[in-house]
C-alpha cells in the first residue's frame, strides 16, 4: 500500500494508473469495520482504491470536538493494508487548503443543509461539502464510497456532484453495525462502559420507529407520523443520560417533514448526546 502527503505525489500516482477504476473512500481517520467494509465493497477485479484521511477543520462548529476528535493513524495505516487498499491519501491541513481555510464559491443547498443537522451544527456542510469537493478534484475517482450512517451528508454529497456537474458516481453504502445494532462511529470509542450500554437505545428507537410505520404502511394506516415519533422520543426520554437534540421522520429525498404515513420513502434520524459524545444515527423506511 502506497501512502501519498501531498498533491503532487499523487497526481504522479495517478498518471501512472492505467485501465484501473479508481474509486475513492474519504474519512477523517480513526477507522473501524464500517470504514472498513467500504473498502471491501469498492475492492473488485482491475480497481485502484484509495482512502483518504483528513480530518477536516472547517466542518466543525465546535472547537473543543475538533480537539477530542481521535486520532490513530499508525493504526489505520495497518488496518487498511489488513484490506489491501492500494493507497492513502494523507494530507497535511496546509496541503489541503493552500490558500488558508476561507470558503470560496460557496454552494447553496438550501434547505437540505439548514434543517437537521444543519441547525444544530451550523456551517458544518459548507464545510464538508468545501473539503469533499477539494479532495474529489484531486483524487479524480470514477467513483465515491460512503456510507450512510451520515444519511444527510451522502444527500448533500449527491447535490454537491450534480450542481459542479462532477463525472462521478456516488455509491452509498448501508451502516454498519455493532452485534447489538449501536451505528459504528469513530466517536465510539469516547464512551464510558456506561454510556455505550445506554447508546444502543438510539438504534433501538429508530428500529421500532420503523416497525410501526412499515406495519401501518401494510396496513394502509394512514396514521400521523407525530404520534410514533412521540412515542420513540418518550423511549429514550426514560434514560436521563440521553440529550436528544431531534428525533424526526423526514421524506428520504428531500428531508422535509412528512406529516402522514404514505408510500413515500422515508428516514427515522436521531442525533443526541450520551455522556459528553454527540451520536447520529438514522434507518431508512422503505
Amino acid at each position: 500500500m502506497k501512502i501519498f502527503k501531498t498533491v503532487a505525489d499523487w497526481k504522479n500516482e495517478l498518471a501512472t494508473i492505467k485501465g484501473k477504476t479508481l474509486y475513492f473512500v474519504p474519512t477523517m481517520g480513526a477507522l473501524h469495520q464500517g470504514h472498513l467494509s467500504l473498502v471491501e465493497k469498492a475492492k473488485r477485479k482491475n480497481t485502484y482504491v484509495v482512502v483518504s484521511i483528513f480530518v477536516n477543520p472547517t466542518q466543525f462548529n465546535n472547537a473543543e470536538d475538533f480537539a477530542k476528535y481521535p486520532i490513530t493513524t499508525e493504526k489505520d495505516i495497518a488496518l487498511l493494508e489488513q484490506v489491501k487498499c492500494d493507497a492513502v491519501f494523507l494530507p497535511s491541513v496546509k496541503e489541503m487548503y493552500p490558500n488558508g481555510t476561507a470558503l470560496q464559491d460557496e454552494i447553496d443547498f438550501g434547505f437540505m443543509a439548514q434543517t437537521l443537522e444543519g441547525e444544530f451544527r451550523p456551517g458544518h456542510f459548507a464545510g464538508m461539502a468545501q473539503v469533499v469537493e477539494r479532495l474529489l478534484r484531486i483524487i479524480e475517482p470514477q467513483k465515491l464510497f460512503m456510507g450512510l450512517k451520515d444519511f444527510q451528508q451522502a444527500i448533500i454529497v449527491g447535490e454537491l456532484i450534480k450542481k459542479r456537474k462532477l463525472k462521478i458516481e456516488l455509491v452509498k453504502c448501508p451502516t454498519k453495525r455493532e452485534a447489538d445494532g449501536l451505528a459504528m462511529s469513530s466517536r465510539n470509542v469516547r464512551l464510558d462502559k456506561k454510556s455505550r450500554a445506554i447508546a444502543v437505545q438510539l438504534s433501538k428507537a429508530l428500529f421500532y420507529t420503523r416497525r410501526k410505520i412499515q406495519r401501518l404502511k401494510r396496513e394502509k394506516n394512514l396514521a400521523a407520523v407525530k404520534t410514533i415519533v412521540t412515542a420513540a422520543k418518550e423511549k429514550l426520554a426514560a434514560y436521563k443520560e440521553i440529550e436528544i437534540e431531534y428525533f424526526e421522520v423526514r421524506n428520504a429525498e428531500t428531508l422535509r417533514a412528512e406529516t402522514k404515513i404514505s408510500d413515500k420513502s422515508l428516514v427515522a434520524l436521531v442525533a443526541a448526546n450520551i455522556g459528553g459524545v454527540r451520536l447520529i444515527d438514522n434507518v431508512v423506511i422503505a
